[in-house]
């Protein structure tokens, strides 16, 4: 079978599994009474983000391509970045930044500190030692999680209130909450199993492509496979702006993006030969500084909170979208 049928093919079945995956992920918070505390919030950003993990594991595992599974994961944030970007063409008249509230700067700050933290030790973690007997386990993974876990914290104490009304808003707008707790739980995890599946052929896709077009690891990684396991977060966040549930739309994309670093840690326990992003491109550290620039745009907007835009798009949602072209063209030169 063609090589981009099989693409397209993964992608379809990521995202319909992906958007699938969301509703009954919410119904099992609305069921349980997950929904209405933070557990509920952790397991919608799990769910949408399990195509990056799956991709990602499988990707050192099955296929030996670390680059891959790091450029990825890092494209992923970008990415959601642009994402944003692209919501700002559903609110009409007025800039995204200025129809959500200003608390998603926490996560925002903390999205830039973990990005550079990848960057840095991407390019400097050669110089200090690793972890365990077999040398492979790095010790900025322990503090990418450390640092995930505080941000989880520190967001939850911010907006208590706010949560629990995002959560029980999304499961307000299935049916799903009529069905069973039993039949909910299969629908789950069928749909699980479709994206573990589907994410687990991606490595072995992209790397098939890479040979064929020429390009590098890293610019197939931070496009095709990075674009293909966001489309459960596009989904969501594009169903919850046609809500007006801007909030909900922008919350899941900077979550998804605190989320992928964490996912960062748990690949670099899985790949055991050494440690992860001592083990990749350099140009990967560009990717993640592009991704802070694209974080750093978002504060800027959240903060002046612009009432007007350019034609269709604000300044800041322009400025991502530049960053986001500028990031490609340097990975795809640089490979």
């Amino acid at each position: 079978m063609n090589i981009w049928i099989q693409f397209t093919l993964c992608a379809g079945v990521i995202l319909y599994a992906g958007s699938r995956l969301s509703i009954y992920g919410d119904a099992i918070a609305e069921k349980t009474g997950l929904g209405k505390n933070w557990i509920g919030l952790v397991l919608l950003a799990t769910v949408t983000s399990l195509p990056e993990l799956i991709t990602g594991v499988s990707s050192v595992t099955l296929n030996d391509l670390p680059d891959m599974a790091v450029s990825g994961t890092i494209g992923s944030c970008m990415f959601n970045m642009m994402v944003i970007a692209i919501l700002d063409l559903l609110s009409r008249h007025r800039p995204v930044s200025h129809m959500v509230h200003q608390g998603h700067m926490i996560s925002c700050g903390f999205g830039i500190i973990l990005l550079s933290l990848v960057s840095i030790d991407i390019v400097f973690g050669k110089h200090f030692p690793a972890i365990t007997a077999l040398n492979s386990l790095d010790p900025a993974s322990i503090l990418f999680v450390l640092i995930y876990l505080l941000a989880m914290r520190l967001i939850y104490d911010y907006e208590k209130g706010r949560l629990s009304e995002f959560v029980e808003e999304v499961v307000e707008a299935t049916a799903n909450t009529q069905k069973s707790l039993t039949y909910i739980l299969g629908m789950f995890l069928l749909n699980s199993l479709l994206i573990v599946v589907a994410a687990c052929y991606l490595p072995g896709i992209g790397e098939q492509i890479a040979a064929q077009t020429g390009m590098g690891e890293s610019f197939i990684g931070t496009s095709f496979i990075a674009i293909t396991t966001s489309l459960p977060e596009i989904t969501v966040s594009i169903a919850a702006a046609r809500m007006g549930a801007f909030d909900m739309a922008v919350g899941n994309l900077l979550g998804s993006n605190l989320f992928n670093i964490g996912i960062l840690s748990i690949i670099d326990a899985c790949y055991t030969k050494a440690p992860l992003l001592r083990s990749v491109s350099l140009t990967n550290s560009a990717t993640a500084l592009f991704a802070s620039i694209a974080l750093a745009i978002v504060v800027i907007g959240l903060t002046y909170r612009s009432e007007k835009k350019f034609w269709f798009l604000a300044g800041d949602a322009i400025a991502i979208c530049l960053v986001y072209c500028a990031s490609c063209a340097l990975l795809f030169f640089a490979n």
